[in-house]
This record gives structure tokens, C-alpha cells and sequence, in this order.
């Protein structure tokens, strides 16, 4: 999982209010919300009325984490979550990050000779396009005469055109995003015509997807979910692997020095770590020894919990993040 989306929350001191609301009705969701709201502030929160209105908003749930001026980040959860309200130095996100899953930046493209559909997942919300830029002449007939070959190969030239811009926004989305799947669906000469066109970067990360046609996507979104399935099993695998060659660390200690270090290219997590470390506010200030922090300079380490400690130094390094049973604790993958 990329974590660029809760940078923000490091960008600003805390403390943070870190809410997790949802019920079925709206006077459940008033009741709730009292409840955790009281809670909060027993705790020593002051809560923005920013708070109190996301809080309060229809829907199954949402993640809401808010300093004591206003909302930095919301997260709408597609089932209520288990009802909690944390005031503390970090932000509480590993639930919701445990709710979301490891993501896959990817484009989803649905394509035939007159364009295509694509659809952006990754850096915000999903974001859709219609890609079309020739529109005659596009269907070959049987008319016979001296000009069939000649119609013929303009349709073909149209196709290629409509090839080369739906490529070429492929290329720029891939850029973009960092993609990490392009999963192509539709009519099979256009997708063997936008194959041909597409920079090496996106047919690296090109997968076609058997169903699914624009107008009416059949089984597309089935084989979507499945193949990115897949990716992130072998993605996950491959990592478990890697740290396995390189004897990579293990621990709160080696870990914690392996991030502030900048060594870390994916976090390991076996879950949620409710157990205290001590932070300061550098993003990878971080240590199960609060005399190790001041020794490094830190005048007044604060406790909070490992997991919140440890995904904020991930996410201030670039480091990816993976939730695992396969590891005994804490666990890194090393960029060298």
C-alpha cells in the first residue's frame, strides 16, 4: 500500500482526534457520536465543529482525523467500523488502512475502434475519461467497387488514430500515477492496436482482461477484482521473499533504525501494534528507548502506539506498507 494519501496528516502538528463512526440510522450514528464525542474529550480533545459535522453525516461510516482547529482527512468506510475515539500525538489510521487493503495504483480501459473508457485508481479519487478522436470512418463494409480497398484503408487509418490517443493517454495516466496495472478490456484488434502504440512503462504493466465492452461491462469488474487479486498475492509473496534474502529486521529496534535510516521500501505489519514507543516530531523520530531519542535532540519524547509511530515514519520515507501474518512482528523490506 502507497501511503501518499495520509501524507497530509504529517504535514501539520498534532495532537489529533482520530474518530471511527457508522450506524445504520441517524439517530444510532447522534448516539454514537455522543458517546465517542464525550470520550474525546475526557481525554483532553478540543473538537472542531468541522468534527462535529463529519461526524454526524449520513452514511455507513467514515474515518474522520481532525487537529483541534479542523478536519485534515476523511474516509468513507463502505460498512460501519467498530466505534472508537482516540486523542493522541499521531494519527490512529492503522484501522482504517487495515479496513482499506494494500491498493494497487491501476487504469482500468475498455476500448474499440472509437476510443475508449478509462478509469484512473490511484492519487485520489477514481477519476474516468472518454477517449475518442476520430469518429469516420469506422465500420468496414461489403459494398465492392473500385473504392472498396481504398474505404477499407481508411477505416483502418481511423482505427490506428484511435489507437495512438488512447495509447497516448495511457502513457501520460501511467506517468502520473506510477501505475503499477494497466488492465485492458474490449473489442481484440483494438487492444492489439493500442498495445502497439504504448511506451514501455505501460506494456510492462499491461494485463488484457477478457470480458467487459464499452456501453455495458459485463463480467469486467469480476475479472478485474480477480486479476488484481492475483497481482497482489505474487506482490506480497515476492516481498516476503525479499526479506527473507536479505535476512531483512525484524523488531521494533531494527526496524525503527532500518526507517530512520531511509532504508525501507516496504513495512511489514502483522496487524495493529498496541504497545508504546516514543516519538518526537520528525517524521521518523521514532524508538522503543525515549533516552535514545534525546539523545538525538529530542527535548521531550512523548509516548504513543508502535503501529501509529511506525506509519508515519513509513509514509515520510516513501516506504510502502503491507499487512501480513506471515511475519512474528514487525518486519521490514530493505531498499539496499
Amino acid at each position: 500500500m502507497r501511503l501518499d494519501f495520509i501524507r497530509p496528516l504529517y504535514e501539520r502538528g498534532g495532537p489529533y482526534t482520530s474518530v471511527y463512526v457508522g450506524a445504520l440510522t441517524e439517530r444510532e450514528r447522534a448516539v454514537q457520536w455522543a458517546g465517542l464525542r464525550g470520550e474525546a474529550v475526557r481525554a483532553g480533545a478540543r473538537i472542531p465543529q468541522a468534527l462535529e459535522e463529519e461526524a454526524l453525516r449520513p452514511g455507513p461510516g467514515q474515518a474522520v482525523f481532525a487537529t483541534e482547529h479542523d478536519v485534515v482527512l476523511v474516509e468513507r468506510l463502505a460498512e460501519p467500523p467498530r466505534p472508537l475515539a482516540r486523542f493522541s500525538p499521531l494519527p490512529h489510521v492503522t484501522p482504517m488502512l487495515m479496513r482499506r487493503g494494500e491498493n494497487v495504483a491501476h487504469l482500468r480501459v475498455v476500448v474499440d475502434h472509437a476510443g475508449a473508457e478509462v478509469t484512473v485508481f490511484g492519487g485520489g479519487s477514481p477519476r474516468s475519461a472518454t477517449i475518442e478522436a476520430e469518429d469516420w470512418p469506422l465500420q468496414k463494409t461489403a459494398q465492392g467497387g473500385w473504392s472498396q480497398k481504398r474505404y477499407e484503408r481508411a477505416v483502418e487509418e481511423t482505427w490506428e488514430k484511435n489507437a495512438v490517443a488512447v495509447a497516448h493517454e495511457i502513457d501520460e495516466q501511467v506517468r502520473r500515477i506510477g501505475a503499477d496495472l494497466v488492465l485492458v478490456a474490449g473489442e481484440a484488434k483494438s487492444r492489439s492496436l493500442v498495445g502497439d502504440h504504448l511506451g514501455t512503462k505501460s506494456t510492462d504493466r499491461m494485463l488484457m482482461v477478457e470480458h467487459g465492452h464499452r456501453g455495458g461491462l459485463g463480467g469486467f469488474e469480476h475479472d478485474v477484482e480477480a486479476a488484481l487479486d492475483r497481482w497482489l498475492d505474487r506482490r506480497r509473496a515476492e516481498l516476503l521473499a525479499r526479506h527473507r534474502e536479505q535476512d531483512g529486521p525484524v523488531g521494533m529496534t531494527q526496524v525503527a533504525r532500518a526507517l530512520r535510516e531511509g532504508r525501507v521500501h516496504a513495512l511489514l505489519l502483522p496487524g495493529e501494534l498496541d504497545r508504546q514507543v516514543w516519538v518526537g516530531e520528525g517524521g521518523t523520530q521514532v524508538s522503543a528507548d525515549d533516552g535514545e531519542l534525546r539523545d538525538w535532540g529530542v527535548e521531550k519524547p512523548v509516548a504513543e502506539r508502535a503501529d501509529s509511530a511506525l506509519v508515519r515514519a513509513a509514509t515520510m520515507t516513501d516506504a510502502e506498507l503491507w499487512f501480513t501474518d506471515q511475519v512474528p512482528d514487525v518486519a521490514a523490506v530493505l531498499r539496499y
